[in-house]
This record gives C-alpha cells, structure tokens and sequence, in this order.
C-alpha cells in the first residue's frame, strides 16, 4: 500500500539529509508505529506519505514515494485526498468550519460525497469516536483532546485507504487514547485500513502495531519486528525498559505480558522503593493555612461563557512541591492552570501567589510571579530564530545573557540557535517556550500537557530540570495527561472531575492503584512501584545485600 524506493529529502537551506536511502513497505491493512527520537524526521516521514513533503514544505525530493500505486512527486495533496487522510500535531490549525458536526462534514463536502451518505458517515463517525455529545459545540470551546478526537474523525469521515497520524493520542486522557486506538484498530483489522502512526508515548501503542518505523538521527529507517526493533531501540517504553533491566526475551510489549514473568524480579520486601523526596517543611500536601504556602486558591470559579470550567476550587501549593493535576479531557485542569497563572479572571475567588493577586497583577509582574507554558506553546514564539528568542528572554527577565540558551540545551539537547522557532518540531517548540517561561525563575510555574511531542530523552531532561526548580523552592504545577510522566515528576495528584478537584493527595497513593492512571511499572508490580528508576535502585540493594 505505501512503497519507500530509495527516498532522500533535504529542505532548502538545510545542510543535512532528513531522509536517507528510506527503502521500506508497509502492506494493506497494517498498522505501523513511526518511532524515533524528538526532532529526527518523524513528521517528514509521514508528510512524504500524502504529498506534502515536497509540494506544501519545499524542499528536495529523490527517490519514489507510491501510495496505492500513485506516485506523490507527480500527484499533490489534493490529488492524494481520496486515499490518504493526514491527522497533524496540531489539530486545531485544520480546522475550517465552526462546530464539530460541521468539520466532519466539511472534508466529504469537499469530495462531492453525496448528501444521504454523507449524513451516515457523520453518524458513524460520531459513535465510532464518543463524540455525539459534542455535535453541535463550537470547536474553538473544546480541549485539546477533545479537539483531537474531532480531527481524526473528520479525516475518517472521508473513508480513505490510509490514514497518517502524527501524535494521535498526545492530547488524549488515558481513557480517550484507549477509544482512539480501539477505533483504529477496528479500521486496520475489519476495514483493511493502513495506518501509520507517529507516536512518542509508545506505552500506548507498540503492543499493537504490525511493524515499527525506526528513524534514526541520520536520516537512515528501519522496518523491523516491534519485539526486535524495542530490544535496541534509543526510545522504549517503561514495560520495554524493565524487560531489558531483567533480562527477559522475547521482551514483553504489554502489561499483561510482563506481568507474566515478574513474579521473581525483586526478591526481598526491603527492597521496596524508596519514599520520593518531600519538601522539608510541609510535607506532600500543604496544610490548609499554612504559612508556607506559596499559591492559594478559594472558592475559585471558571467560567467559559455558560460552562463552568473550574467549580469552587481550594487548593494551596507549598514551596518546592511538584504537583500534577489530572483527569479526563475537559476536566478544568487547562483553565485551573491559567486562572492560577493570573492569565484569566476567575468568576469568583481569589488566587494568590507570593501574597499578591494574580488575576490584578500587571502583565510584567505576572511574569515575575507564574511562567505558564500552555499546550500549544508556538503561540508563545515570533521572532526569526532560535537564539532572538533566548536573547529576547533574557533580557525581559533580567537574566544574564544565555541563560535561556543553557535551558534550552539541558531540556532538548542540541539545537541550531539560527533556527526559525516555526521549523521546529512541536516538541522543541514546547521546550523552547519551557525554557523562555523558566528564565525569570518565577515562584510559580505551570505547564500545561509539557510532554506532547517530547521523546523518553527529552522527557527525563524535562523531568531533571523541574526537580531542579522544586530543589530550589518553586511551585511546579503540570496538567498531564501522560501518568509515566506523574510517575517519574510529581509528589502530589490533583484529580478534577467536571471542574471539581476530587481527589488530592501523594503519588503513589492517588495513581498507584487507579486502573487509569496508574503507569506501567505500577500496573505490572503493583503499589508502590511507580518507575524503572525504582526498580533498577532497588536491585542495585538487593545485589550490595546479597554481596554482604
């Protein structure tokens, strides 16, 4: 169905190859996972799949991509529309019409799809991805998720062949993703779709993927096995990373497979992970009233028009706490964060931050106050390059000059500072606009979904930073759908529910044993464990008492 023959790309300007000698196949009716680290190609394999590598990006194309037969160099995106449906990083840049129903309708009106079976399309669609319930909103009033959700279904609707999907499952709950990849798999398994999915939370979907698209750092792809591809691959998921830490082969790809073999993993109760570091002074959750309080929140009321996003929340954030506020798409946890960052004017309550309001605040102590990095974070950038920004950064922060750029480099690794910040990656837009927020060091810092577009690397570079700041007695609050993240970061869960903050307390205790939050390490071994890290430590202990 999709044929890579010898296929080389380069964009204008660039000295480096995107694409190496790719030669690959990806049959009928499979599903294959585009894995690789944040940044290698991934997104510009999938756009050479449709037709937009060369015809919408530029650049110089070699080699044949052919998709049912038809060859992308000699038919463009339009040409290609019948047959293969693109689903971006972004799904809120494709919209064009006003409500969801409307956007489901939009791509087949396009096709000249005939009304009756237009209307069924629409119908299915709906059920097929749990969103009756939002027909008639206005897309600009839904989450992220819940926008995802809608721009996958308006590709659906238009029943193409193949479907290409960059980061399906980035902004989706747990719960969500779930429904997505069930649908998915519902297409590639009854329909004979082909799908192909770029995806760095691979704990969701390399269980279920017929091949995996290796991209390396060089441009070069490899198609393998997804057991043989996860047993040296750079990214892995958690399950992938415990497998090699115990030496197991074939390496389990699922929860439920490694469950099989870890009944001998740790041997001694006293090798039980060590408590996570608590902020010295408050303990995991700050005591109503206390003094030590940085951030208080009461009676907090959001509203968004009629809907009430946030319901009557108190909360009080400590110095050097690392909070995560989860819960289902739609929840309140977007319009917590800004209501808490001073960005938007709650309703009613109050929100304080270091004893000042942070809804009266001007624009300029708000920055000193709270950094709010917000989910599509290439809002946050308008200068020409990399380094405009950073230099930009310091100096309305009062920063010294490259202290951006060093944050930069310790959340992404290395990036051409004369970069445009648009032909960035998603994910190095986010930690660029991570690393301008962090540069005024402010007592309060928020993030909203950080990790969208973020590889395993670049998350622990992520993760290392926010520790950091924590050491150092700031407030770090992260609205996150991706629970490896909440395992490896946070001290304390916030869980919000139709705009209620339902559920508060520590880490282990709030997600250890949730069906839907608990991460992999968890749903494996059980509570307490949470990470890898605390596998590998533990063992590490088991090894030095069994050499005593």
């Amino acid at each position: 169905m999709i044929v890579f023959d010898d296929v080389w790309f380069g964009y204008d300007g660039a000295d480096r190859q995107v694409l190496r000698g790719v030669d690959l196949e990806v049959p009928e009716g499979e599903l294959a996972l585009v894995a690789g680290p944040t940044g290698v190609g991934k997104s510009t394999l999938l756009g050479a799949v449709n037709g937009a590598v060369p015809h919408s990006t530029g650049g110089r194309l070699s080699g044949r991509v052919l998709v049912a037969g038809l060859d992308t160099r000699n038919h463009p995106p339009r040409d290609l529309a019948h047959v293969v449906g693109r689903v971006g990083q972004d799904p809120s840049a494709t919209f064009v019409t006003g409500t969801v129903e409307e956007e489901l309708a939009y791509g087949m009106e396009q096709l000249a799809v005939p009304p009756a079976t237009m209307r069924t399309r629409v119908e299915q669609t709906l059920d097929l991805l749990g969103i009756a319930d939002l027909r008639q909103r206005p897309l600009d009033a839904l989450s992220g998720g819940q926008q995802q959700r809608v721009a996958i279904g308006a590709v659906l609707a238009a029943g193409p062949r193949v479907l290409v999907l960059d980061e399906p499952t980035s902004a989706l709950d747990p719960g969500a993703a779930e429904e997505v990849l069930a649908a998915l798999l519902r297409l590639v398994h009854d329909l004979g779709v082909t799908c192909l999915v770029a995806e760095h939370r691979l704990e969701r979907v390399v269980e279920y993927a017929d091949r995996v698209l290796t991209v390396a750092g060089d441009g070069t792809v490899r198609a393998a096995n997804p057991a043989v591809a996860m047993a040296t691959s750079v990214v892995a998921p958690p399950v992938v990373e415990l497998g090699r830490l115990a030496g197991w082969s074939p390496l389990p790809l699922s929860v439920r497979a490694a469950r099989t073999l870890a009944g001998s993993l740790l041997r001694h109760e006293a090798s039980r992970p060590v408590a996570r570091r608590i902020p010295p002074a408050t303990g995991p959750v700050a005591p109503q009233g206390s003094a030590a309080a940085v951030v208080r929140a009461r009676g907090l009321v959001v509203r968004h028009g009629a809907t009430v996003a946030v319901r009557h929340a108190d909360l009080e954030l400590a110095a050097g706490e690392t909070v995560a506020v989860t819960g289902r798409n739609g929840a309140g946890k977007s319009s917590l964060l800004w209501a808490l960052a001073g960005a938007s004017t709650p309703a009613a309550g109050t929100v304080t931050v270091a004893g000042e309001g942070a809804a009266s605040a001007t624009a300029q102590s708000r920055r000193r106050l709270a950094g709010l990095v917000p989910q599509t974070a290439s809002d946050l950038l308008y200068l020409e390059t990399v380094a405009d920004e950073c230099a930009q950064a310091d100096a309305e922060s009062q920063a010294a000059a490259g202290t951006c750029a060093a944050l930069v480099a310790r959340i992404l690794g290395p990036v051409e500072s004369d970069r445009h910040p648009r032909d960035l990656s998603a994910g190095q837009q986010l930690g660029l606009v991570l690393a301008v927020q962090l540069t005024a060091a402010p007592p309060l810092v928020l993030l909203d979904e950080p990790t969208r577009g973020l590889d395993y690397a670049a998350k622990r570079r992520l993760v290392a930073v926010l520790r950091e700041l924590s050491a150092d007695g700031h407030v770090v609050v992260v609205a996150t759908h991706d629970v490896e993240l909440v395992a490896q970061l946070a001290d304390r869960v916030v869980v919000m529910a139709d705009g209620e903050l339902v559920e508060d307390g520590p880490t282990a205790d709030v997600v250890g044993s949730s069906p839907t939050l608990a991460p992999q390490v968890a749903k494996v071994l059980g509570p307490p464990w949470l990470t890898v890290d605390q596998v590998a430590a533990a063992r590490a202990r088991e090894g030095v008492a069994g050499h005593g």
